[in-house]
C-alpha cells in the first residue's frame, strides 16, 4: 500500500509566498509588550504568529508567575498561533569554550544558553522545559534556541522532542533556506542601521518572508516604522506558522 503524499508547505503552496513572523521572548515579563504587540500584528493583516515562550525564567514556571500569561497563550493558540519552547531560562549558566565566546557574544551574549553545557545538562533543559509547556496545556511542537545558538549535542536531541526547530538560516527539518530578519537594539550601531537593513532585506526575500520580532523592537519608533513598511510591503503573502510549515 503507497503511502498518502504529505502535504507540501503552504510556502509552496500560496502564490504571493508567505510571511511567517516569529514574536521571541514571550514571558511574564514581557508579557503586556507582547499582547500589544500582536494585537497590532493583526491590525495590520498577520493573522498567524508563532510565539516563542520562555518557560521558565529564572527557573521559576513563566504559569507560576503570571496565570494570565498562560490563559492568553492558550487563547492564542485557539485563535490559530503556534506556541514554541525558546530554551528553558533564555539566560546563560555555563560559560562556552574560550574559542568560541566571541561568536556566542555576537549571536546574544547572556542570553545563549546552550553553549558551554554538556549533553547531560542540555536535555534536563530540553525536556524541563517541555514539561512546563505541557502543564501549562501548551504542548510545543517546535523550539528555538536562544540566539539561534546551537551546539552539537542540542541538535541531536531536537529530533526526538520536535516536529521543528528554526535556526538564523531555516526552519528545518522542512523548509529550504530563508533567512530570519530581525532588528538590532543591543548598539547604537545596531540601532541606527538595522531598520534601513531590514527593509532592504524584506525586499529581496523569497516564497518565505520570515521576520523576527523582539518585545525591545518596539522602544525604538524607527523599528516599528520599518516592521509596518515590511508587513504592508507583504501584505499579499500567507501568514503561516512554523507549525504550518511542518
Amino acid at each position: 500500500m503507497t503511502a498518502p503524499a504529505r502535504e507540501r508547505p503552504v510556502a509552496a503552496r500560496s502564490t504571493h509566498g508567505a510571511l511567517a513572523v516569529a514574536l521571541h521572548d514571550v514571558q511574564p515579563a514581557t508579557f503586556e509588550r507582547s499582547a500589544l504587540i500582536r494585537d497590532w500584528l493583526y491590525d495590520l493583516g498577520v493573522e498567524k504568529v508563532t510565539l516563542l515562550v520562555i518557560p521558565a525564567p529564572e527557573l521559576h514556571p513563566f504559569f507560576q508567575r503570571s496565570p494570565e500569561l498562560a490563559a492568553w497563550l492558550l487563547d492564542r493558540r485557539d485563535g490559530g498561533d503556534a506556541i514554541a519552547m525558546h530554551g528553558l531560562q533564555h539566560r546563560r549558566t555555563r560559560p562556552p569554550r574560550p574559542l568560541a565566546r566571541p561568536v556566542r557574544e555576537f549571536q546574544g551574549g547572556d542570553a545563549t544558553e546552550f553553549p558551554g553545557l554538556d549533553e547531560d545538562a542540555t536535555v534536563a533543559c530540553l525536556d524541563a522545559g517541555r514539561h512546563v509547556l505541557e502543564i501549562a496545556g501548551v504542548s510545543p511542537r517546535g523550539f528555538v534556541a536562544p540566539g539561534y545558538a546551537y551546539t552539537g549535542a542540542l541538535r541531536e536531541h531536537l529530533a526526538d522532542r520536535f516536529d521543528w526547530w528554526g535556526t538564523l538560516l531555516g526552519v528545518h527539518p522542512r523548509t529550504s533556506i530563508a533567512p530570519a530578519l530581525c532588528l538590532g537594539t543591543t548598539t547604537a550601531f545596531k540601532r541606527a542601521t538595522s531598520p534601513a537593513l531590514l527593509r532592504a532585506a524584506a525586499a529581496l526575500s523569497g516564497r518565505l518572508l520570515r521576520l523576527d520580532l523582539h518585545p525591545a523592537d518596539f522602544e525604538h519608533p524607527s523599528h516599528v516604522h520599518a516592521v509596518e513598511a515590511v508587513l504592508r510591503r507583504a501584505h499579499r503573502r500567507a501568514a503561516v506558522t512554523y507549525d504550518d510549515l511542518c
